[in-house]
């Protein structure tokens, strides 16, 4: 059970840090805001570290890591592009990238609980991508 719920939970990180680099990634280029550029640059090299550490793990147990839902990912796809089409300024993207953070929050605290039999290596990298996707949200506030 224990090898079984930190496979699932590595999975879902890595899901979830793939959709977050690729967000950080579709509008970083249309940032203005030299602060706010530096600030997507410098979290989208954090996800880059726990990315790597989280491979390793996936690696150990011989898993390849999962792919984000290509519904979920098409959908945040349009939704940045409609809303960018309609005001492409940096208030837009810092108010998607937010929405993007606040969904990971949630999604990852609610695979945290789902597999709590995961091993404590696997639950603290989770934490850490938690914490990393809920201070980039507050980080983000100033530029809303």
């Amino acid at each position: 059970m224990i090898e079984q719920d930190t496979i699932k939970l590595l999975r879902e990180c890595d899901a979830g840090i793939k959709m977050g680099v690729k967000s950080i990634t579709d509008v970083i280029d249309r940032v203005e805001n030299k602060d706010l550029k530096e600030l997507l640059h410098a979290n989208k090299d954090r996800h880059d570290e726990i990315d790597k550490n989280l491979q390793e793990l996936l690696g150990s147990y011989g898993d390849e890591g999962k792919d984000p839902n290509f519904i979920a990912e098409t959908m945040a796809k349009m939704k940045t592009e409609v809303k960018l089409q309609m005001k492409d300024t940096d208030n837009t993207i810092a108010d998607l990238i937010t929405d993007g953070c606040n969904m990971g929050v949630k999604s990852l605290n609610k695979y945290l609980n789902k597999y709590a039999a995961a091993d404590e290596k696997s639950k603290d990298l989770t934490k850490k991508l938690i914490n990393l996707e809920a201070d980039l949200a507050v980080d983000l506030r100033k530029y809303l």
